[in-house]
Protein backbone atom coordinates (compact mmCIF):
# COMPACT_ATOMS: atom_id res chain seq x y z
CA UNK A 1 0.00 0.00 0.00
CA UNK A 2 0.85 3.66 -0.61
CA UNK A 3 0.59 6.44 1.44
CA UNK A 4 -1.69 7.73 -1.53
CA UNK A 5 -5.17 6.69 -3.32
CA UNK A 6 -4.40 5.77 -7.00
CA UNK A 7 -5.73 8.50 -9.37
CA UNK A 8 -7.92 6.76 -12.19
CA UNK A 9 -5.14 7.27 -14.57
CA UNK A 10 -3.20 4.58 -12.74
CA UNK A 11 -6.06 2.69 -12.20
CA UNK A 12 -6.60 1.90 -15.55
CA UNK A 13 -2.83 1.53 -16.47
CA UNK A 14 -2.86 -1.46 -14.11
CA UNK A 15 -5.87 -3.00 -15.05
CA UNK A 16 -5.32 -2.29 -18.85
CA UNK A 17 -1.51 -3.16 -20.11
CA UNK A 18 -2.73 -4.25 -23.12
CA UNK A 19 -0.96 -1.16 -25.02
CA UNK A 20 -3.06 0.26 -28.12
CA UNK A 21 -2.45 -2.46 -30.60
CA UNK A 22 -1.78 -6.02 -28.32
CA UNK A 23 -0.98 -9.08 -30.47
CA UNK A 24 -4.26 -11.68 -30.09
CA UNK A 25 -1.98 -14.08 -27.79
CA UNK A 26 -0.67 -11.22 -25.84
CA UNK A 27 -4.60 -9.50 -25.67
CA UNK A 28 -5.95 -13.01 -24.28
CA UNK A 29 -3.23 -13.42 -21.50
CA UNK A 30 -4.14 -9.86 -20.68
CA UNK A 31 -8.02 -11.17 -20.74
CA UNK A 32 -6.63 -13.77 -18.70
CA UNK A 33 -5.02 -12.15 -16.00
CA UNK A 34 -7.56 -10.05 -15.51
CA UNK A 35 -10.53 -12.63 -15.55
CA UNK A 36 -9.19 -15.33 -13.88
CA UNK A 37 -7.93 -14.39 -10.63
CA UNK A 38 -4.16 -13.77 -12.48
CA UNK A 39 -3.93 -10.14 -10.55
CA UNK A 40 -5.79 -10.83 -7.36
CA UNK A 41 -2.60 -10.67 -4.87
CA UNK A 42 -1.55 -7.46 -6.47
CA UNK A 43 -5.01 -6.18 -6.54
CA UNK A 44 -5.65 -6.67 -2.82
CA UNK A 45 -1.89 -5.81 -2.19
CA UNK A 46 -2.47 -2.21 -4.03
CA UNK A 47 -5.98 -1.06 -4.18
CA UNK A 48 -7.79 -2.78 -1.04
CA UNK A 49 -8.06 0.46 0.56
CA UNK A 50 -9.02 2.66 -2.46
CA UNK A 51 -12.20 -0.29 -3.34
CA UNK A 52 -13.02 -0.05 0.38
CA UNK A 53 -13.40 4.10 -0.08
CA UNK A 54 -14.92 3.43 -3.49
CA UNK A 55 -17.68 1.55 -1.90
CA UNK A 56 -18.67 3.88 0.65
CA UNK A 57 -18.98 6.79 -2.08
CA UNK A 58 -15.62 8.56 -1.80
CA UNK A 59 -14.82 8.93 -5.28
CA UNK A 60 -17.81 9.18 -6.49
CA UNK A 61 -16.66 12.36 -8.39
CA UNK A 62 -14.77 10.42 -10.86
CA UNK A 63 -18.10 9.84 -12.57
CA UNK A 64 -17.77 12.83 -13.98
CA UNK A 65 -15.28 11.69 -17.21
CA UNK A 66 -15.38 8.38 -19.17
CA UNK A 67 -12.17 7.39 -18.22
CA UNK A 68 -12.98 8.12 -14.22
CA UNK A 69 -16.12 6.35 -14.35
CA UNK A 70 -14.28 3.50 -16.38
CA UNK A 71 -11.67 3.44 -12.96
CA UNK A 72 -14.74 3.92 -10.53
CA UNK A 73 -16.47 0.88 -12.16
CA UNK A 74 -13.38 -1.33 -11.84
CA UNK A 75 -12.60 -0.64 -8.56
CA UNK A 76 -16.41 -1.60 -6.94
CA UNK A 77 -17.44 -4.35 -10.50
CA UNK A 78 -14.01 -5.95 -10.29
CA UNK A 79 -11.38 -5.27 -7.64
CA UNK A 80 -14.44 -5.76 -4.89
CA UNK A 81 -14.61 -9.47 -6.27
CA UNK A 82 -10.68 -10.02 -5.05
CA UNK A 83 -10.49 -7.32 -2.00
CA UNK A 84 -13.95 -9.33 -0.23
CA UNK A 85 -13.23 -12.72 -2.19
CA UNK A 86 -15.97 -15.58 -0.89
CA UNK A 87 -17.99 -13.29 0.86
CA UNK A 88 -20.98 -11.83 0.21
CA UNK A 89 -19.57 -8.49 0.21
CA UNK A 90 -17.79 -9.03 -3.32
CA UNK A 91 -21.05 -8.76 -4.94
CA UNK A 92 -22.21 -5.79 -2.57
CA UNK A 93 -21.25 -3.17 -4.97
CA UNK A 94 -22.85 -4.44 -8.34
CA UNK A 95 -26.16 -2.45 -7.35
CA UNK A 96 -23.79 0.82 -6.98
CA UNK A 97 -21.54 -0.69 -10.27
CA UNK A 98 -24.49 -1.08 -12.54
CA UNK A 99 -26.07 2.64 -11.71
CA UNK A 100 -22.41 3.98 -12.79
CA UNK A 101 -23.03 1.51 -15.65
CA UNK A 102 -26.18 2.57 -17.10
CA UNK A 103 -26.25 5.95 -16.65
CA UNK A 104 -22.46 6.02 -18.94
CA UNK A 105 -24.38 3.89 -21.64
CA UNK A 106 -26.82 7.22 -21.84
CA UNK A 107 -24.62 9.93 -21.36
CA UNK A 108 -21.76 9.25 -23.68
CA UNK A 109 -19.19 7.81 -21.60
CA UNK A 110 -19.56 4.46 -22.89
CA UNK A 111 -18.70 5.63 -26.43
CA UNK A 112 -16.28 7.94 -25.39
CA UNK A 113 -13.75 4.99 -24.67
CA UNK A 114 -10.80 4.38 -27.44
CA UNK A 115 -10.88 0.93 -27.14
CA UNK A 116 -13.12 -2.47 -27.11
CA UNK A 117 -11.14 -3.97 -23.78
CA UNK A 118 -12.15 -0.46 -22.22
CA UNK A 119 -15.75 -1.06 -23.52
CA UNK A 120 -16.16 -4.78 -22.70
CA UNK A 121 -15.45 -4.01 -18.92
CA UNK A 122 -17.45 -0.64 -18.71
CA UNK A 123 -20.53 -2.87 -19.58
CA UNK A 124 -19.92 -6.12 -17.08
CA UNK A 125 -22.35 -4.68 -14.49
CA UNK A 126 -25.00 -5.39 -16.81
CA UNK A 127 -24.35 -9.18 -16.30
CA UNK A 128 -22.76 -9.26 -13.20
CA UNK A 129 -25.68 -7.54 -10.98
CA UNK A 130 -28.66 -9.86 -9.95
CA UNK A 131 -30.61 -6.57 -9.83
CA UNK A 132 -34.49 -6.03 -11.07
CA UNK A 133 -34.32 -6.09 -15.02
CA UNK A 134 -31.25 -8.62 -15.15
CA UNK A 135 -32.22 -9.95 -18.42
CA UNK A 136 -33.60 -6.59 -20.42
CA UNK A 137 -29.88 -5.80 -18.90
CA UNK A 138 -28.33 -8.75 -20.66
CA UNK A 139 -30.54 -8.24 -23.91
CA UNK A 140 -28.81 -4.69 -23.84
CA UNK A 141 -25.19 -6.19 -23.48
CA UNK A 142 -25.81 -8.27 -26.08
CA UNK A 143 -26.40 -5.61 -28.68
CA UNK A 144 -23.03 -3.99 -27.42
CA UNK A 145 -21.42 -7.25 -27.56
CA UNK A 146 -22.10 -7.08 -31.39
CA UNK A 147 -21.22 -3.42 -31.58
CA UNK A 148 -18.12 -4.06 -30.03
CA UNK A 149 -17.32 -6.71 -32.09
CA UNK A 150 -17.55 -4.87 -35.44
CA UNK A 151 -15.23 -2.04 -33.92
CA UNK A 152 -12.35 -4.34 -32.77
CA UNK A 153 -9.41 -4.33 -34.85
CA UNK A 154 -9.59 -7.03 -37.28
CA UNK A 155 -6.72 -9.33 -36.14
CA UNK A 156 -8.53 -9.64 -32.53
CA UNK A 157 -12.06 -10.02 -34.49
CA UNK A 158 -12.18 -13.93 -33.74
CA UNK A 159 -11.85 -12.94 -30.33
CA UNK A 160 -14.54 -9.96 -29.71
CA UNK A 161 -17.01 -11.89 -32.19
CA UNK A 162 -17.13 -14.98 -30.55
CA UNK A 163 -17.65 -12.97 -26.92
CA UNK A 164 -20.78 -11.66 -28.73
CA UNK A 165 -22.31 -14.67 -30.67
CA UNK A 166 -20.87 -17.41 -27.99
CA UNK A 167 -20.39 -16.06 -24.25
CA UNK A 168 -23.23 -13.47 -24.32
CA UNK A 169 -25.88 -15.57 -25.26
CA UNK A 170 -24.74 -18.34 -22.91
CA UNK A 171 -24.89 -15.58 -19.83
CA UNK A 172 -27.98 -14.88 -20.69
CA UNK A 173 -29.33 -18.38 -20.50
CA UNK A 174 -28.01 -19.08 -17.81
CA UNK A 175 -29.94 -15.99 -15.47
CA UNK A 176 -33.18 -16.87 -17.92
CA UNK A 177 -32.91 -20.20 -16.50
CA UNK A 178 -32.34 -19.94 -13.40
CA UNK A 179 -33.01 -15.67 -12.47
CA UNK A 180 -29.44 -15.59 -10.66
CA UNK A 181 -25.59 -16.84 -10.97
CA UNK A 182 -25.92 -20.57 -9.45
CA UNK A 183 -21.99 -20.36 -8.71
CA UNK A 184 -22.21 -17.81 -5.96
CA UNK A 185 -25.12 -19.63 -4.07
CA UNK A 186 -22.53 -20.93 -1.30
CA UNK A 187 -21.26 -17.93 -0.63
CA UNK A 188 -24.23 -16.00 -0.18
CA UNK A 189 -25.86 -18.58 1.49
CA UNK A 190 -28.39 -19.54 -0.89
CA UNK A 191 -29.48 -23.10 -1.41
CA UNK A 192 -29.12 -24.66 -4.52
CA UNK A 193 -32.34 -25.96 -6.97
CA UNK A 194 -31.88 -29.78 -8.00
CA UNK A 195 -31.74 -27.96 -11.34
CA UNK A 196 -28.67 -25.37 -9.83
CA UNK A 197 -27.30 -28.26 -8.41
CA UNK A 198 -26.89 -30.20 -11.69
CA UNK A 199 -25.69 -26.79 -13.65
CA UNK A 200 -22.85 -26.58 -10.90
CA UNK A 201 -21.81 -30.11 -10.69
CA UNK A 202 -21.02 -30.26 -14.83
CA UNK A 203 -18.63 -26.85 -14.08
CA UNK A 204 -19.12 -25.21 -17.30
CA UNK A 205 -19.81 -21.62 -16.49
CA UNK A 206 -19.92 -18.56 -19.09
CA UNK A 207 -17.37 -16.69 -17.19
CA UNK A 208 -15.06 -19.24 -17.27
CA UNK A 209 -15.01 -19.63 -21.03
CA UNK A 210 -11.64 -20.31 -22.33
CA UNK A 211 -10.37 -17.66 -24.26
CA UNK A 212 -7.96 -19.02 -26.64
CA UNK A 213 -11.02 -21.45 -27.80
CA UNK A 214 -13.03 -18.25 -28.56
CA UNK A 215 -10.09 -17.07 -30.24
CA UNK A 216 -9.52 -20.15 -32.74
CA UNK A 217 -13.30 -20.96 -33.33
CA UNK A 218 -14.24 -17.62 -34.94
CA UNK A 219 -17.94 -18.43 -36.10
Amino acid sequence: MTDRDPTPEEILAFWFPDGPDPEPDAHIGFWEWRMRGGAHAEVVARFAGTTERAAAGEFDHWAGTPRGRLALIILLDQFSRSVWQDTPRAFAQDPKALALCLEGLDNGHFDALENPWQKVTFKLPLVHCECPGHLANLDRNLDLAARIAEEAPERLGPIYRNMARRQAPSVRAVIATFGRHPHRNAILGRDSSPEEAEYLARGAFPHQSDMRKLARDDP
